[in-house]
């Protein structure tokens, strides 16, 4: 799969829809009861984008994007407005030796938490710290891996504070537009979703 290291426009994601969906497979038993069981380990989000009328030039900038994506053939960053940021998320705990860790954040109360790998953060939007000092540190804007200039003490907290983008590809191969007026055109919503990096 390939994947561009470049961001949706911010102004062409305004009045964006979206949210998460999970897959939980239900079987009812003769008894009543239910069993649950899930064969997704995440989550995976869907948007819509670019429904309503616009700007023949912000319309265009969008098919432009999309026609430069290969339509759903490449995947590319995407700011979810709603779920952009981590602050003070741990990724680890010092061993003494270990130095690389992955972003990551943390969902929900510590019983039924969930922790999401984040693969795509902002570059110059990251910092780290040990034991609650700010380390030196390196970030791979790609992976989402921490590499700290020296190991973390045994027992220190490692936490980090950082913006992310989604990594999506459009869900359609096709963008249907209609010419409003000389300077209006009107988008059917463009639907994208998450992909695994």
């Amino acid at each position: 799969m390939a994947f561009s290291e470049i961001r949706l426009p911010a102004r062409l994601g305004f009045g964006s829809t979206g949210g998460v969906e999970r897959r939980t497979d239900i079987t009812t038993l003769a008894s009543g009861y239910e069993q649950r069981s899930t064969p997704w380990a995440d989550g995976r989000r869907r948007y819509l984008i670019g429904g309503g009328v616009r700007a023949l030039e912000e319309a265009s900038e969008l098919l432009a994007f999309f026609e430069a994506r290969r339509g759903r053939l490449n995947g590319f960053r995407f700011q979810d407005f709603a779920d952009y940021a981590g602050v003070d998320q741990p990724i680890g705990v010092g061993d003494g030796a270990t130095t690389v860790f992955q972003l990551a954040k943390t969902y929900g109360d510590a019983a039924g938490a969930y922790v999401r790998p984040i693969k795509k953060p902002v570059a110059g939007a990251v910092s780290v710290a040990v034991a609650g000092i700010a380390a030196p540190f390196s970030v791979d804007t790609t992976t989402g891996v921490i590499t700290l200039d020296t190991p973390p003490p045994v027992g220190g907290g490692i936490t980090a504070s950082f913006q992310f983008d989604t990594p999506v590809r459009f869900d359609a191969d096709r963008i249907e537009m209609t010419l409003e007026g000389f300077d209006a055109a009107r988008l059917v919503a463009v639907a994208l979703i998450e992909v695994k990096v």
